[in-house]
């Protein structure tokens, strides 16, 4: 949990949030979460739910696409990062690059994400992948 009296960036969450990916380590990216927290999917991908609602939610999504997928990450690409008007909310344009070890296939995932922190948590994210690419590093 942040320190209450030094809360974390919308921009620290953001780099704590690519780490987690880099890691597939479901339990540091809910930790990111507020336990009420709630992540959107709007442009869904075979396998993914269109949202997961709490901390616990977004830990068990995780765990679950990251042990079954065959997929590493291996780069996170900030095309850029868009502060708002709202200090709350942060935009980021990225590329998610990897690998399927399995095979040795590549793969190229492009997305933005857009992150809303209070108090240091995530309280809502809008997580627009590209889902042709997200099934591709599935296969």
């Amino acid at each position: 949990m942040p320190d209450r009296q030094d809360p974390r960036t919308p921009r620290d969450v953001l780099a704590r949030y690519y780490r987690a990916m880099l890691d597939k380590s479901a339990d540091d990216l809910a930790d990111l979460y507020a336990v009420d927290a709630v992540h959107e999917f709007p442009f869904t991908s075979p396998g993914f739910p269109p949202r997961f609602e709490g901390r616990e939610a977004v830990r068990a999504g995780y765990r679950a696409a990251w042990g079954a997928g065959p997929a590493q990450v291996e780069e996170i690409e900030q095309i850029a990062i868009h502060d708002t008007a709202d200090p709350e909310v942060v935009i980021a344009e990225q590329v998610v690059r990897g690998s399927l070890p399995a095979t040795g296939a590549s793969f190229s995932v492009p997305g933005l994400l857009v992150l809303r922190v209070r108090d240091g948590l995530l309280t809502r994210v809008r997580d627009y992948m590209d889902s042709a690419g997200v099934a591709a590093a599935r296969s």
